[in-house]
């Protein structure tokens, strides 16, 4: 049987009739090739199943085509969800991505991440929360130089790039659509205290109440992890008490699926008697049963923008105080599934 001949740059360069220093610098993410020649190589790059030798595009630019993912957060719906977008995007810009837990604040912990800045060399990092608000990880990248994006950070807005959505009017609005579902006991379950956007769902679910004027008893709300324990035990205590609320608000889907397990622990037929809401859409959202009335948070979107604008080195050369104008403040949905019912008849 006949081996298979590889295809080479130079016939990539052939077939879509440009300079193989053209392929090079389409492959190397150039800005200043136009974006149709861009569209016509990467049609050929694909017709002909092209794969570039990694090493070769190293030498050929100061890129090393490795990008570093950094986390820490108790949500693995959420985690997993922005992993599998980012590893997506990374293959389709030619990109490999490394990834590295960093659940402990310690000296062991910078001292790895220099190692991974340094050994990698990676072309630049991804920080999701809460490890993205961390003063002394942030002085390292910063102090090597690299450029690096935020996901929802808190604090330091102008130290970097950062991608968010508006989790305040987020849960200000899904909390509202409850109440004029006709409910007004709603209880909430508040995400991890070390993460800002726990604080913005929480502000946000207690100003649609006022804006309503209504008040809810401290026992309602409950304070979480992002996980599904923390959501379980929060939810077991709110529907122990003798006058339960029509509605939990969980702040995100991990927390929220926990209600729907004690729900059916106390026996409470959901939507008919209890009415929940997460926060993320995760695929959680919708494998669960009842499937997930939730906030649609831009998860993939966040990833994908977060690898585009890193292998494209926009932000590269920039200035520390230029990079902070590089701020993405994505659109998010409510996304209304059975977990949730009009009480008003």
């Amino acid at each position: 049987m006949a081996i298979k001949k590889r295809t080479r740059i130079q016939d990539v360069a052939a077939k879509a009739n440009v300079s193989m220093m053209t392929v090079s610098r389409v492959l190397n993410q150039d800005a200043k090739v136009s974006d149709k020649t861009r569209e016509k190589v990467m049609k050929v790059v694909k017709e002909l199943n092209y794969r570039p030798n990694v090493s070769a595009r190293r030498l050929a630019s100061s890129k090393s085509f490795f990008l570093g993912l950094l986390y820490d957060n108790p949500s693995g719906s959420y985690t997993s969800q922005f992993l599998l977008s980012a590893l997506k995007s990374c293959r389709a810009k030619g990109y490999h991505l490394i990834v590295d837990e960093c659940s402990d604040y310690n000296q062991k912990t910078l001292e790895s991440l220099k190692e991974l800045i340094e050994v990698s060399r990676v072309d630049g990092l991804i920080l999701l929360p809460p490890i993205c608000d961390n003063p002394e990880i942030l002085q390292v990248i910063i102090d090597a130089n690299l450029p690096f994006i935020r996901i929802a950070p808190d604090t330091n807005l102008t130290a970097s790039p950062f991608i968010c959505m508006d989790d305040y009017q987020a849960a200000f609005e899904v909390t509202n659509r409850l109440i004029e579902q006709g409910h007004r006991k709603i209880g909430f379950i508040i995400g991890h205290p070390d993460q800002g956007v726990s604080r913005l769902r929480y502000q946000g679910y207690l100003d649609a109440l006022r804006s309503h004027r209504i008040n809810v008893p401290p026992e309602y709300i409950e304070q979480g992890l992002f996980d599904y324990k923390s959501g379980l035990d929060a939810a077991m205590n709110i529907l122990s008490l003798e006058d339960k609320p029509t509605a939990i608000f969980a702040s995100n889907d991990d927390m929220a699926a926990a209600v729907l397990s004690a729900a059916n622990r106390f026996k409470l037929d959901v939507p008919e008697k209890l009415s929940v809401v997460g926060f993320d859409d995760t695929q959680l959202a919708s494998t669960i049963w009842p499937h997930l009335t939730t906030v649609r948070q831009p998860i993939n979107e966040m990833a994908a923008l977060a690898i585009d604008l890193l292998s494209s080195g926009k932000f590269a050369d920039l200035s520390l105080a230029n990079k902070a104008q590089f701020r993405h403040v994505l659109d998010f949905s409510i996304i209304e599934r059975e977990s949730t019912q009009d009480i008003t008849a």
